[in-house]
């Protein structure tokens, strides 16, 4: 990797993150925070795996388990703790490691915003911000979050 890598992660980080923010708090202002919005954006959500592009439901935590790995085996050979360990017992350390994975997730989220957008445009005729925030954070950070952890347990056998 160049020395440009870490920073141009760093920027992409932020971008997604203030993309995200600025997501959830238009489809707030848009659509407003009611029980009726909710409950269609957890039917949206629900319905997506089986309508067109389904490709992403695979790709996206695909491509997050691909980065979880490459990291983990990096915590394996440097003696950290486990990620999700580190992330839900380490006060202290807690928005480093959060950061990292953003860092590491970052344009997996930006791609996973792109796919909604068209996805939610060919589909729905219009644009819920929130929702594509919303898929985007489940499919790309959450898996990374979730196999992190044990990716490393199991790499610590080998290193």
């Amino acid at each position: 990797m160049t020395e440009n890598a870490p920073n141009q992660q760093t920027v992409m980080a932020r971008v997604a993150i203030s993309l995200l923010v600025a997501l959830i708090v238009a489809g707030a202002i848009i659509y407003g925070v009611s029980s009726d919005v909710r409950g269609r954006l957890w039917q949206d959500l629900l319905d997506r795996p089986s309508g067109m592009m389904t490709f992403r439901f695979i790709l996206q935590p695909l491509m997050a388990a691909i980065a979880a790995a490459r990291d983990a085996v990096s915590d394996a050979r440097a003696g950290r703790p486990p990620y999700s360990w580190a992330v839900l017992t380490s006060p202290t350390g807690r928005g480093d490691r959060l950061w990292e994975g953003m860092r590491a997730t970052a344009r997996i989220i930006l791609l996973g915003l792109v796919m909604d957008t068209i996805y939610q445009l060919i589909a729905f005729h219009t644009f819920y911000p929130a929702e594509a925030a919303v898929i985007a954070v489940t499919l790309a950070f959450l898996p990374y979050l979730i196999l992190r952890g044990p990716i490393e347990r199991v790499a610590r056998w080998w290193v």
